[in-house]
């Protein structure tokens, strides 16, 4: 299926690796052009170089979505590498390894959760919404997490960070969406990236399992029941993730907007 992104600028943020380097490869593939941020430069010119040498067309910007200083010149540096911002996806942030539980956790952990993840959308958001309002077509998609509908009894901060990106996504969409700019949220579910293959390794070997050097397939089998009942029974991709986040950034989704798409393998208990 053409998805008709052939032209479109596209800004990916974190996407120097994981979820976010899956996205930025596949709207590439989709013929648009990308730009592929993080904050190490090898990480990013890594992706981008790669995306190129693959046919396609990627441009780095480097900077640290808490700075608001930083976020105003690789924005700046973005449009003056590519031009006019057509579609954001707002995929930096994550839990930042907390270990929290609400036995132990601060008011200040909080504070840089939400610093890392919703401000730092709302940072790079509130710089390119204009030009897509202007422009009469845009398309925001900010990464969320299943914690955010149901959250887990640990890493409390991080779920109301994800929550809060939801509600924000629904704002945002009624604001906009006469202006022809879409908004929507995706919430992963359990996916197979390097945290989530080396967590399932250390837990097949510390719980006598399997062998930590096994097959994934043989890893996934045995540990998975113990992190989640998944009804298709196994992990999701990185792929699966940048397909469905690809069509919403595509003209094809131009009637969906304020959606919280869920891609867990039917997880969620609840529609």
């Amino acid at each position: 299926m053409d998805l008709q992104l052939y032209g479109k600028k596209a800004l990916v943020t974190g996407s120097s690796k994981g979820i976010g380097e899956a996205i930025a490869r596949k709207l590439a593939l989709e013929k648009a052009i990308v730009i592929v941020h993080g904050r190490d430069k090898a990480l990013a010119e890594k992706v981008a170089n790669d995306i190129t040498a693959q046919g396609g067309h990627a441009y780095v910007v480097v900077g640290d979505l808490t700075h608001d200083d930083d976020v105003q010149r690789f924005v700046e540096d973005a449009v003056e590498l590519a031009g006019p911002i057509d579609i954001l996806i707002n995929n930096a942030g994550g839990s930042g390894g907390s270990k929290e539980s609400w036995a132990n956790t601060q008011p200040a952990s909080w504070a840089s959760a939400y610093d890392r993840n919703v401000l730092a959308a709302l940072r790079v958001t509130k710089r390119l919404l204009p030009g897509m309002q202007q422009a009469r077509w845009g398309r925001v998609i900010n990464i969320s997490s299943l914690a955010a509908t149901m959250p887990p009894p640990t890493a409390p901060d991080y779920s109301a960070c994800k929550a809060a990106i939801n509600a924000m996504t629904a704002s945002m969409a009624k604001a906009v969406a006469a202006d022809g700019v879409t908004v929507n949220a995706v919430s992963p579910g359990t996916i197979h990236s390097s945290a989530l293959d080396s967590r399932f390794r250390e837990a097949a070997a510390e719980r006598g399992v399997a062998d930590k050097d096994a097959p994934w397939q043989v890893i996934e089998r045995a540990v998975l029941p113990m992190f989640a009942q998944v009804p298709i029974g196994r992990v999701g991709r990185l792929d699966e993730i940048a397909d469905a986040i690809a069509f919403l950034a595509s003209p094809l989704a131009g009637y969906i907007t304020g959606v919280n798409l869920r891609i867990d393998g039917g997880l969620s208990p609840s529609l």
